[in-house]
């Protein structure tokens, strides 16, 4: 039972830091390195590169010219294409790196389906998001949206260390507000498509 219990826990804590590289890439890799490198995460031997100095300057240099991209409007779209794919690759790697101790096949398999597929659906829903935010003020509002994207990476990534459960809740909070809002979006899409058919009619 208990084994059972820190399974979930640690998967929890994978989602967790999946889902905040989808809203910055390299803040759940530089936090999750610094909690290993200050010896209040220990990692697996295959993941000692990421408990070290280097790895942690590395990722706090990846980090600040991230938020600095996220803050130039319509500049951030560009950024979009290349953070979705390195996402889905940096939420693989945290997910495997903190994964229960199992068969690396399957520790691997699932890293890259809930690790990488969670962090790929983030990101998704946060450029569907980013879009909708620069239709609506031509890009002006994008550096605030930048600004709560960048607290939700830093507060999932804390979160997942220390209180996993509560974190796995937001990321489930957040896909359900995340798909309404995609909802709406494609409504509305669908009614200005079908609107001037009716009116021809």
């Amino acid at each position: 039972m208990d084994l059972t219990f820190n399974t979930v826990i640690e998967l929890l804590l994978g989602i967790s830091l999946s889902a905040a590289a989808g809203f910055r890439v390299f803040i759940p890799l530089l936090v999750l390195s610094g909690v290993s490198v200050f010896g209040h995460y220990d990692l697996p031997t295959d993941f000692d590169w990421i408990e070290s100095m280097q790895a942690f300057d590395l990722f706090a240099i990846a980090s600040v010219l991230e938020v600095i991209g996220y803050s130039i409007p319509w500049f951030d779209h560009a950024l979009d294409f290349l953070a979705t794919p390195a996402a889905m690759i940096a939420g693989t790697i945290v997910a495997a790196s903190v994964a229960p101790d199992m068969n690396p096949l399957i520790q691997w398999t699932l890293a890259i389906v809930a690790g990488g597929g969670t962090a790929g659906i983030t990101k998704l829903l946060t450029n569907v998001l980013r879009g909708t935010s620069t239709a609506a003020s031509g890009g002006l509002t994008n550096p605030i949206f930048a600004a709560v994207e960048l607290a939700i990476a830093l507060l999932l990534s804390v979160l997942a260390i220390t209180v996993p459960v509560i974190a796995g809740l937001l990321v489930i909070g957040f896909f359900g507000f995340g798909i309404y809002q995609l909802t709406k979006v494609i409504k509305r899409w669908q009614t200005r498509k079908v609107s001037p058919e009716s009116r021809q009619s």
